[in-house]
C-alpha cells in the first residue's frame, strides 16, 4: 500500500493533478475487466494483471496501478476509465 506521506506529493505525470486511492467498488470493476480482456492503457496495450491498488487522478479520468507497493506512474501505463462504462 502506498503511504500517506507519498500520496500527498504523487501526481498525474500528464496534467500534474494530484491523485487519490480508488475505492474497493473501483478496483473490483477494474479487475473484473481485465479478467475479461477488455482493458487497455494508454498505449493500446491489455492490462493482463489483477490490480489491488489503484491511484485515481483528480479527475477520475486515469488509474495508475501500484504494483509491489511502487505506484506505475508512466502516462502510457495509465488506465483511462472511461472503457469502464
Amino acid at each position: 500500500m502506498v503511504s500517506e506521506e507519498l500520496l500527498k506529493i504523487l501526481v498525474c505525470p500528464e496534467s500534474r493533478q494530484p491523485v487519490r486511492r480508488a475505492d474497493a467498488e473501483l478496483v473490483e470493476k477494474v479487475n473484473a475487466a481485465i479478467a475479461a480482456g477488455a482493458l487497455k492503457n494508454r498505449a493500446g496495450q491489455a492490462v493482463e494483471e489483477p490490480v489491488h491498488e489503484l491511484l485515481v487522478r483528480e479527475d477520475g479520468t486515469i488509474a495508475y496501478a501500484v504494483r509491489d507497493d511502487i505506484p506505475v506512474m508512466l502516462i502510457d501505463e495509465g488506465i483511462p476509465l472511461a472503457q469502464l462504462q
